[in-house]
C-alpha cells in the first residue's frame, strides 16, 4: 500500500522469511557459519538457538538457498510434538518416499534405501529440523539412530536443529549423552543491540530500493525499546510506521511517528479482552496502574510472545484496523478517473 510513496520496490518488513533479505548480524553469521561448517563435516548435529522471532529460520532458507542441489538434497520440516513413529513418517514424507505397509519398519526401510541410492550418486541428505524445541526426548533419539545410516564409513543423512531456547535443556537431559557427544557445533541467537537493530532498518529500507533518507535518527531508540531487537518484532512495528505515514501523509518518519503507533499499539492491546484472558487475575490486579509506558510494553510484549489462539485475535484486531485506515485513505486519495 504504502511502497510507491516511499519509493520501495516492496515492502521492506514482510514477515516471511527471504533468504534475498538475509541480514547478517555478527550474531547472525556466526550461525550461519555454523551451519556451513557442519555442512563442510558432512556429519553429527549443528544446534542453532535463540527466542522466538530471533531469526532461525531466516538462517535457514539462507543456507538451503546457497545449497547445490546436484550435491545435496536439503529438506526442512517443522515440528510439533511428535512421537518418534510419527517423526520418522514425517522426514519420509518430506523426502517423497513412497512405502509399501504404514509400519515404521517400512518407513525406516525407505528412508535407508533413498539413503543408499543418493549416495551412489555421490549426493547426500540433509535434514533441517525447525522448533525442535516440541520433540520429546524420544523423537530426539530417533533423529540420532537415523545418523547411524552409512556408507564407506560416512553418515548418510545430516541434521541441524534449529528451536528456541528450551532445546537447550532437552539436549542438557541426563539421558541425552549420546546425542549430545555427535554435536559439532552450537550457537545461540540473542535479540539485536541497538547498533544492530539500526543497522537491520536501514537495511531492509535499502533492499527495498529507497534512494532517499526516510527515517530519523531519533527514531532508533523508539523502535529498540519497543521490539527489544527481535527483527520479527521490528518488522511488525515498522510496517506499521510506514502505514501510518502513508495515511499521514508523512514522506519523512520522524520519532513523534514512530511514538504515535506505538502509543496506538498500546491502545489496542490494552482494549482486548484477550490480555484478561492471558493473565491471572491476581497478575492484573499487580500491574501498576500509573500508566506507565514501561509497563504497558511488558504486557504487549507477553501478548506477542503467547499463544497462537491469543494471536489469532490479536490478528483479527489488527485486520479491522487497517480496514478503518483503508476507509480513512479512500477519502483522502480517491482513485483517479481515467
Amino acid at each position: 500500500m504504502y511502497e510507491k510513496y516511499y519509493g520501495f520496490k516492496e515492502r521492506p518488513f514482510q514477515l516471511t522469511p527471504n533468504p534475498n533479505w538475509f541480514f547478517a548480524s555478527k550474531l547472525h553469521k556466526r550461525a550461519l557459519a555454523y551451519l556451513q561448517y557442519g555442512l563442510s563435516q558432512g556429519e553429527g548435529f549443528i544446534v542453532i538457538t535463540g527466542d522466538v522471532g530471533t531469526g532461525k529460520t531466516t538462517i535457514a532458507n539462507q543456507l538451503v538457498s546457497q545449497l547445490n542441489q546436484d550435491e545435496i538434497i536439503a529438506k526442512q520440516i517443522v515440528t510439533s510434538r511428535l512421537s518418534p513413529d510419527d517423526l520418522i513418517r514425517m522426514i519420509a514424507s518430506s523426502f517423497n518416499l513412497v512405502v509399501s505397509e504404514q509400519s515404521k519398519a517400512s518407513y525406516l526401510d525407505a528412508i535407508g534405501s533413498f539413503l543408499k541410492r543418493l549416495h551412489a550418486q555421490h549426493r547426500r541428505a540433509l535434514l533441517l529440523v525447525d522448533e525442535a524445541q516440541n520433540l520429546p526426548l524420544e523423537a530426539i533419539e530417533e533423529l540420532r539412530m537415523l545418523s547411524n545410516f552409512m556408507a564407506d564409513g560416512k553418515p548418510l543423512l545430516q541434521s541441524f536443529l534449529l528451536g528456541q531456547n528450551e532445546l537447550n535443556a532437552v539436549i542438557q537431559a541426563p539421558d541425552m549423552e549420546q546425542f549430545r557427544q555427535r554435536i559439532i557445533a552450537s550457537s545461540n541467537l540473542t535479540p539485536l543491540q541497538l547498533e544492530d537493530t539500526r543497522a537491520y532498518v536501514e537495511y531492509r529500507i535499502r533492499q527495498a530500493g529507497a534512494t532517499e533518507p526516510v527515517l530519523a535518527e531519533n527514531c532508533f531508540p523508539l523502535i529498540q525499546g519497543f521490539s527489544r531487537g527481535i527483527p520479527r518484532k521490528i518488522n511488525t512495528l515498522m510496517d506499521r510506521v510506514f502505514l501510518y505515514g502513508y495515511l499521514e501523509e508523512k514522506p519523512f518518519i520522524e520519532a513523534a511517528d514512530v511514538q504515535a503507533v506505538i502509543d496506538e499499539i498500546m491502545d489496542e492491546v490494552a482494549n482486548l479482552t484477550p490480555l484478561s484472558a492471558t493473565q491471572p487475575t491476581q497478575e492484573l490486579q499487580a500491574t501498576p496502574q500509573d500508566g506507565s509506558k514501561s509497563a504497558m510494553l511488558t504486557e504487549i510484549n507477553q501478548l506477542l510472545d503467547s499463544s497462537l489462539e491469543t494471536k489469532l485475535k490479536l490478528a483479527k484486531e489488527l485486520d479491522q484496523l487497517i480496514q478503518r485506515q483503508q476507509s480513512s485513505l479512500q477519502k483522502k486519495h480517491p482513485p483517479e478517473e481515467n
